[in-house]
């Protein structure tokens, strides 16, 4: 049995396993580079080890990460997501070494983590594709070839790209012949490999994803899909499960072909299985994240289910607790990334202490959050400092509730993306769940709100208000 868990991450995440060890009542150790020396996984872990100076570097030190976990006694490691979430060496490693890896296999992390790969595994599945390129491009008059015959704008993307990077859209020829190089240079920069594809760009889609689960016995199930349209230059800013553009139908359909695509590679643990719907509904695989997404938490939130806790249960070869139709969903949920940006200053991140910060609350408000009063976020990491998610039983009091709690959440000291989103649930079409991928660029007078009083007589009044009430 599992009964003590290295967390190879830092953040929000990190704290979220924590979460889910002690609810185990299993052990956990936190590792930090020195400017994460008083995060909050750190003083909520078990045990907590530096991994020295550099901010980045320890945690990208497969090997490092291994022995310190072997020295802590401990059976297992969760990667979390980011890092070597996605490094089939690193889970090699993990099994070499006899510590259980929670997550997929090393060999369906590298089938998955490369595209074309994934592509050909999909349609073995009978999982319909993007017509694009079966092959990394050899040369760029291949891939003028190959758009000329499937028609612009196509995308280049790298073959073991991910998380937005190492992705360019091309209109026409031109387009392509100044992006041929730069995707490449992207490609090896980011992934270490300079094998590129190209694929039909699906113009203003839906970006649905959905969540599957499957243990070492056989059984794999799907827990509904998120919609994840919501993004800016490729990253996600606000996710909501189930999608409220599909119908039943499509949302069965969608869910089956996730489930073949885990099915077809052998899938173990937790993972998602991401698509683009098209205009004329029709679904199109994208890729496939073998490892927990930032967005899980709306899918908990309508199904009930633990999915960090399931991911523990699986390592542990435990089956399935549940069948298919076993699975519920109830109402709607919707996540906002809370980042530490200015949106009024082209989303500039805004790192530095926080010197005031209170959550939401209230029915249906749950906060995932690696800040605190006094915390000083580095800039080091990812913007992302906090996760707000609020769940209801239908839409509109789904969005009525959501900016409630936005307007309950305070973070001061930085800016952050809060005020942006409380413009963003007041449009019309995305009241009306009428929304694509391009919603944040067609609408730039998102960034033109207005604060209702100036961050520090805020903090003055508050500061007023602890004063006169410190006796009771």
């Amino acid at each position: 049995m599992i009964r003590k868990i290295l967390i190879a991450n830092r953040g929000e995440i990190a704290v979220r396993i924590v979460r889910a060890c002690q609810e185990a009542r299993i052990e956990s150790v936190a590792i930090y580079a020195d400017p994460d020396r008083h995060a909050l996984h750190v003083k909520k872990a078990s045990e907590a080890y530096n991994i020295g100076p550099d901010p980045v570097a320890g945690y990208l030190n497969a090997h490092r990460i291994v022995n310190l976990a072997l020295a802590t006694g401990c059976d297992a490691v969760h990667p979390g997501y980011g890092f070597l979430s996605e490094n089939a060496e690193f889970a090699r490693i993990c099994e070499r070494r006899g510590i259980k890896f929670i997550g997929p296999s090393a060999d369906v992390i590298s089938r998955m983590g490369n595209k074309i790969e994934a592509r050909r595994s999909m349609q073995a599945a009978g999982v319909p594709v993007i017509p694009g390129s079966d092959e990394s491009l050899t040369s760029v008059a291949e891939a003028i070839a190959l758009a000329s015959n499937i028609g612009y704008p196509i995308m280049l993307k790298a073959t073991s790209g991910g998380g937005g990077r190492g992705i360019r859209r091309c209109e026409n020829e031109a387009e392509l012949l100044r992006n041929y190089e730069r995707v490449l240079s992207e490609a090896r920069k980011a992934f270490g490999s300079a094998d590129i594809f190209l694929e039909k760009c699906v113009v203003k889609p839906r970006h649905i994803e959905v969540q599957i689960l499957a243990d070492h016995h056989g059984n794999a199930v799907h827990l509904f899909e998120r919609d994840c349209s919501i993004q800016r230059r490729h990253q996600k800013l606000i996710e909501i499960a189930p999608s409220p553009q599909l119908s039943e139908e499509q949302r069965a359909q969608i869910g089956l072909f996730a489930v073949k695509a885990a099915q077809v590679v052998g899938y173990q643990n937790a993972g998602t299985v991401e698509f683009l719907m098209d205009d004329q509904q029709q679904f199109f695989f994208m890729e496939m994240n073998t490892r927990l997404q930032v967005e899980h938490t709306v899918t908990e939130s309508i199904t009930g289910v633990d999915i960090v806790g399931e991911q523990i249960r699986i390592a542990d070869g435990q089956r399935l607790p549940f069948r298919q139709e076993d699975i519920q969903r109830r109402g709607f949920a919707m996540e906002f990334r809370i980042n530490a940006e200015d949106p009024k200053n082209d989303f500039l991140p805004s790192f530095g202490r926080i010197t005031r910060y209170f959550a939401p609350g209230g029915p249906g408000v749950r906060t995932d959050a690696a800040i605190y009063t006094g915390y000083t976020i580095p800039p080091y990491y990812d913007s992302m400092c906090a996760k707000i998610t609020v769940w209801a039983l239908c839409w509109e009091e789904l969005l009525n509730r959501a900016s409630r709690a936005l307007q309950d959440t305070g973070v001061y000291g930085v800016k952050t993306t809060i005020p942006y989103y409380l413009q963003l649930l007041e449009v019309p079409e995305f009241r009306a769940a009428c929304f694509d991928t391009a919603f944040v660029e067609e609408h730039p007078e998102l960034v033109n709100y207005k604060t209702s009083r100036p961050t520090r007589e805020l903090a003055a009044v508050i500061a007023a208000s602890i004063a006169a009430h410190a006796g009771y």
